[in-house]
């Protein structure tokens, strides 16, 4: 069996909804208008470090006084912001970060209308400056909503400038642009074979044993190297396999040893 072959066999063994919870996929998928999902989406990527259970905690922490969260961020004052989330603590996020973000999302959408038009708009400048990959756009998208912030976001958003592989962004973007049985979709302006994979460790331990990549750092230049080694399987939907790969080891129902689909190295 080649390498192919069994990216599509675990995609037809594992991409499907029963394989989602525990997943802070979850939350986007909770909420039918899009323009909800997309503000649930950033949030719910944003805060995708470390245990699931946590995340889980954490994003069900912030979206709580946010019942039909466009109205409610269009609505709160910064002010209030910083005392609904006064006391939110996870990892590196403080109730300050929490605030800031969501004062930049509020302020962004004020001005672009959705945070599609917003992303699209940076997409679509660094495609006629010959950009070749999805980061300028993030940079810029990341620059907007760290701007209209009106303070410190801390490193609830990464900075794709710096070279890393902004596997929050990237997998924010599956969940928006990709739609299907498991991922939501809502933003029908970017084409699913422009998206990057989310990368992180457990991602790169599994491109390199499937020989996706030799490169030992979680990095941009790894996460364009898998995503190319994917497009040779499937150009039009590269990020496609992402969620079924990474169920190996991560899903309860995934983890034995003995399963029938887990090969050596994993």
């Amino acid at each position: 069996m080649d390498t192919g072959e069994y990216l599509e066999l675990l995609y037809k063994k594992y991409h499907k909804p029963q394989y989602i919870p525990p997943d802070p996929l979850e939350f986007p998928r909770k909420y039918s208008n899009r323009e909800d999902r997309e503000i649930v989406a950033l949030i719910a990527s944003s805060l995708a470090m470390g245990r699931v259970s946590g995340i889980k905690k954490a994003v069900d922490s912030v979206l709580t006084p946010l019942s039909s969260p466009r109205e409610a961020l269009l609505n709160i004052s910064e002010g209030e912001f910083k005392k609904l989330y006064r006391n939110f603590s996870y990892r590196f996020f403080r109730g300050e970060h929490i605030s800031a973000l969501l004062t930049g999302i509020a302020e962004t959408i004020r001005e672009y209308g959705t945070l599609e038009s917003c992303f699209m708009e940076g997409y679509l400048k660094s495609q006629k400056s010959g950009s070749e990959n999805l980061f300028p756009a993030l940079e810029r998208f990341v620059r907007i909503l760290s701007k209209k912030s009106g303070g410190d976001m801390g490193f609830i958003l990464p900075a794709p400038e710096k070279g890393g592989a902004c596997k929050r962004l990237n997998l924010f973007l599956r969940w928006m642009v990709r739609s299907d049985s498991v991922d939501p979709g809502g933003w029908v302006e970017l084409n699913p074979s422009a998206l990057l994979v989310p990368l992180d460790t457990h991602m790169l331990k599994n491109g390199r044993a499937l020989g996706l990549t030799s490169r030992r750092q979680a990095d941009r230049k790894t996460t364009l190297e898998i995503t190319e080694s994917f497009r040779k399987f499937d150009p039009e939907d590269p990020v496609r396999y992402d969620f079924s790969l990474t169920r190996l080891g991560i899903h309860p129902t995934v983890r034995s040893r003995d399963n029938p689909f887990m090969p050596a190295g994993f």
